[in-house]
């Protein structure tokens, strides 16, 4: 498959110095095959590693190699971001840089491209030994669950590595919003999109940077930006509290009629105040998180800063 349309490809780094040359070598092989109009963007979001050293080097000898530093760690999200705001081709392919997303899938991802699809997602099938059994089910049942709570589909087990056309990163890239969700984002916008299934290798090189807290956060993320559920939550959790409190009451009296001598003491009350106060706990977490993330909108702050372009363009990012 050889094709005149511009590839561009946009991977970020961080704590991936081991896989930096390989990935580059293998994305820029399957590039060579697909066209001679190709771009690899580098984003570095401020890895503590040898990163940019590695990529410096490689930009030097290769000016189809543009690489992007931040000024500080601003998180994946962002780094594809300014990949995504970057990059020129006619279809845009993100991708992981710890070589989990692998180059070669990039390949079926355009030929998909080339049948009409404007989106062509990834579907995690099977993921890494080290991660687990417990761990690999965990993540399938977060994304059923926040398929259900979601306003709009969201495809099960789909990660951030995907080719967009030029139209949908376009799109996307208008989207005035600063704290972002790309593969929500992604749906989002709608367009044709198909899946393609492949099973995720371990990590080529170092430790990987995910922890459960991180994977809290991503849950979180995920959820309050692309569901109005746990609003609706609030408001049946104030019902049930309320009708608790009703029938308690009505409890009471009948027992205060009808059996006088019955038990009464602190520790129905203490049961009952513990209750209500970790309801109205909940709700009022849940209201934070809203209004957080609608804080962060109003500052309108940039999604990230760039520092430097490597190999910089006519027209790219100041």
């Amino acid at each position: 498959m050889l094709i005149s349309k511009k590839i561009s490809v946009v991977v970020i780094a961080y704590k991936d110095e081991g896989s930096i040359e390989e990935l580059y070598k293998r994305t820029k092989a399957v590039l060579k095959k697909i066209t001679s109009r190709y771009e690899i963007i580098y984003v570095n979001d401020d890895s503590p590693d040898r990163s940019e050293e590695f990529l410096r080097k490689l930009a030097k000898k290769d000016k189809k190699l543009i690489v992007a530093l931040h000024s500080r760690n601003f998180g994946a999200q962002s780094a594809f971001t300014t990949g995504m705001k970057l990059a020129s081709g006619e279809a845009v392919v993100i991708m992981d840089g710890d070589l989990q997303d692998p180059p070669e899938l990039i390949e079926k991802l355009v030929a998909k491209w080339l049948e009409g699809y404007q989106v062509v997602y990834g579907v995690r099938r099977k993921r890494e030994k080290s991660m687990g059994f417990v761990y690999e089910q965990l993540y399938h049942l977060f994304y059923i669950i926040f398929n259900k709570l979601s306003y709009i589909p969201i495809p099960l087990d789909a990660g951030d590595f995907s080719l967009m056309d030029r139209k949908v990163v376009e799109r996307i890239n208008k989207l005035p919003e600063k704290d972002r969700f790309i593969r929500g984002l992604r749906a989002w916008v709608g367009f044709k999109q198909i899946g393609i299934k492949y099973i995720r290798p371990e990590r080529f090189s170092g430790q990987s940077t995910n922890s459960l807290i991180k994977n809290l956060k991503w849950v979180r993320k995920a959820i309050f930006s692309f569901s109005y559920t746990p609003l609706e939550w609030v408001f049946y959790m104030a019902a049930i509290s309320f009708l608790m409190s009703i029938l308690a009451i009505l409890l009471y009296i009948i027992l205060y009629f009808y059996i006088p001598n019955s038990p009464k003491g602190f520790l129905t009350l203490l049961i009952i105040t513990l209750f209500l106060g970790s309801i109205q706990l909940i709700v009022l977490a849940i209201i934070a998180e809203y209004l957080r993330r609608i804080f962060e909108e109003v500052k309108s702050r940039p999604s990230a800063i760039v520092k430097e372009v490597i190999n910089k363009r006519k027209n790219d990012l100041n």
